[in-house]
């Protein structure tokens, strides 16, 4: 199926950074503007999983790769029911689009959900200026009757910044709701949604888990009404000082088998009683190589983060629940990227072993899961 994008004939836009730096090009999506945390994507491919990841909820995401929409959107791999990024940064959208499952243009997507982009711009030039500068906040605007340049800025300053910003409760369900498990049930799992993508719970049921989708506002005794084997902490989005520890705590008290990604991975690294920090530029893709401590095999990951647990790399941690060590760790910089308590069964890593979108590398960090409940229940 081919699907023409809309004509070429597009309003003018200007991204504006807080420092200042100001790129011009042509709107891709809604017309008008928008605000957020202006933040870089590697990934060459899953466009459509990196959109619909709650967490980039409040995040400008601009794409390395120039050549974005090749594949149109289609009804089967959205990670949630929405697009969440605040605005979209692309070089060389796809003129069409052509793929078998593909029902519509990427551009008629972000129309039809109002989401403000630009492009035509050198994406290279605004990667490296993140790169050096940091993340920082950003406008898009886009019209035939543009602000000022003073104005532009001074609205991008106005607008809310990343840090300190709790953000979990936005982007999480409402109500408790249930992923079966495929074939026979071998365990129930209480899933805490602080910005969960669909496809996390489809991995566990594969392996025969019953996952109970929670709000990010749900209470220990909220956790044990399933009858959990386990406790699993999504990804999602916003500063992890912000986050409330009470259910973590809680379940570590209990000793029920834990597993915790990204977000997740912060929150049990803050449990224990390490401090998070915000990293300059971040760490978003599906090529992100991590080291796993215990094997050591280095394995291809995707990331979507933004700030990172300050653990010790060369030493076993005491906690107030046991022994804890630093699992695995980023080759490029030496980021912690996943957390193991050795006195009880809880584990967490700070990228996505879905594979939504992204390399199977990780698949193995859900059997881990399963052994540790497994073990717990012997």
């Amino acid at each position: 199926m081919t699907i023409s994008t809309r004509g070429a004939a597009k309003a003018p836009a200007v991204l504006v950074l807080e420092d200042g730096r100001t790129f011009r090009g042509r709107a891709y999506g809604a017309v008008g503007e928008t605000f957020g945390e202006a933040v870089f994507n590697t990934g060459m491919t899953g466009y459509q999983e990196t959109l619909t990841d709650p967490s980039y909820h409040r995040q400008v995401v601009v794409m390395t790769a120039p050549h974005i929409g090749n594949t149109g959107v289609n009804d089967e791999d959205d990670e949630s029911g929405r697009i969440w990024v605040a605005g979209y940064v692309v070089r060389d959208p796809a003129r069409v689009a052509s793929n078998w499952r593909a029902r519509r243009s990427l551009d008629d997507e972000l129309v039809a959900q109002g989401i403000v982009g630009i492009s035509g711009i050198d994406t290279r030039a605004l990667t490296r200026h993140l790169r050096e500068r940091g993340a920082m906040r950003v406008g898009i605007f886009s019209g035939n009757a543009l602000p000022d340049a003073g104005t532009m800025l001074a609205e991008v300053r106005q607008s809310a910044e990343m840090q300190g910003s709790n953000l979990s409760a936005e982007v999480a369900t409402k109500e408790t709701y249930v992923v079966p498990a495929i074939g026979t049930k071998r365990f129930t799992v209480a899933a805490i949604d602080l910005g969960i993508k669909g496809m996390t719970p489809h991995r566990m049921a594969e392996r025969g888990i019953e996952v109970h989708v929670l709000p990010a506002t749900a209470t220990v005794d909220d956790v044990y009404a399933v009858g959990p084997d386990g406790v699993f902490l999504s990804n999602g989005p916003g500063d992890p000082a912000t986050a409330d520890l009470t259910v973590i705590k809680g379940v570590l008290e209990r000793r029920t088998p834990l597993f915790g990604i990204c977000f997740g991975n912060q929150l049990l690294g803050r449990s224990l009683g390490f401090g998070t920090y915000k990293l300059k530029y971040g760490h978003r893709g599906i090529n992100q190589p991590v080291q796993d401590r215990s094997t050591g095999k280095v394995e291809v990951t995707a990331h979507n983060h933004g700030f990172a647990v300050d653990a010790p790399l060369d030493q076993v941690s005491d906690t107030p629940y046991g022994r804890a060590e630093v699992s695995h760790v980023c080759l490029n910089d030496n980021v912690v990227e996943g957390l193991r308590l050795l006195d009880q069964p809880a584990f967490s890593v700070q990228y996505h072993p879905e594979a939504a979108a992204g390399p199977h590398d990780a698949a193995y960090l859900f059997d881990r899961f399963v052994s540790l409940m497994e073990g717990q229940r012997a």
